[in-house]
């Protein structure tokens, strides 16, 4: 969705970056986001410009920023009122313009009521709400996104576009998919790469 929303903007020309909030250490995230001069900590033997600038003019996606750590939302909030960063151990300003798209699969309400997201940023955020609804909700998507699947693992792997039977497709449509499209898209690489002779 974030991509699609990318493409379809003014911005399609520009980059789009992203990350995972919840995959990086907490440590890191905030030299991921906003860059770091050589010498801003232990390790920093160059100078690294941050995903802020990499998407400059373009847009940047959040995944599960529920799980950001309440000293990057900090600065976040202020990225997003001033549209400016600064590298992590320089004072010299830098203005960025960028998109901001942000996901998450807990909810933002329970937590800010937990005190573990701030409202103020939520707010912020929240300017457009799209609601992605499960897998398990939407069965009459499977198909198209299993045909997908097949022809992009098929593509990725330089094997010959196969197909899936009738029985198969069945048993796919019918399964709930607790992992959700991701689950589901392994699901389907793992019977491509598994079925038949491969180039």
């Amino acid at each position: 969705v974030a991509r699609a929303l990318h493409q379809a903007s003014g911005r399609a020309a520009k980059p789009m970056v992203a990350i995972n909030c919840n995959a990086v250490p907490e440590t890191l995230l905030e030299a991921e986001l906003f860059g770091h001069v050589r010498g801003a900590f232990t390790g920093a033997v160059q100078h690294r410009i941050g995903l802020f600038e990499q998407a400059h003019r373009g847009t940047l996606f959040l995944d599960e920023i529920g799980d950001m750590p309440a000293e990057v939302q900090a600065k976040l909030l202020r990225v997003l009122q001033e549209r400016e960063i600064q590298r992590l151990g320089s004072s010299a300003v830098i203005r960025v313009d960028v998109r901001i798209i942000s996901a998450t699969n807990v909810n933002l309400d329970e937590r800010m009521r937990e005190g573990k997201f701030r409202e103020d940023l939520h707010y912020r955020l929240n300017v457009v709400s799209i609601r992605v609804p499960a897998l398990r909700e939407r069965p009459e998507d499977i198909p198209a996104l299993i045909d997908h699947f097949i022809e992009k693992t098929c593509r990725e792997e330089g094997l010959p576009l196969k197909r899936i039977g009738r029985e198969a497709l069945a048993r796919l449509c019918d399964y709930s998919w607790p992992g959700n499209v991701r689950q589901l898209e392994h699901a389907v690489e793992a019977a491509v790469v598994l079925s038949g002779d491969r180039c």
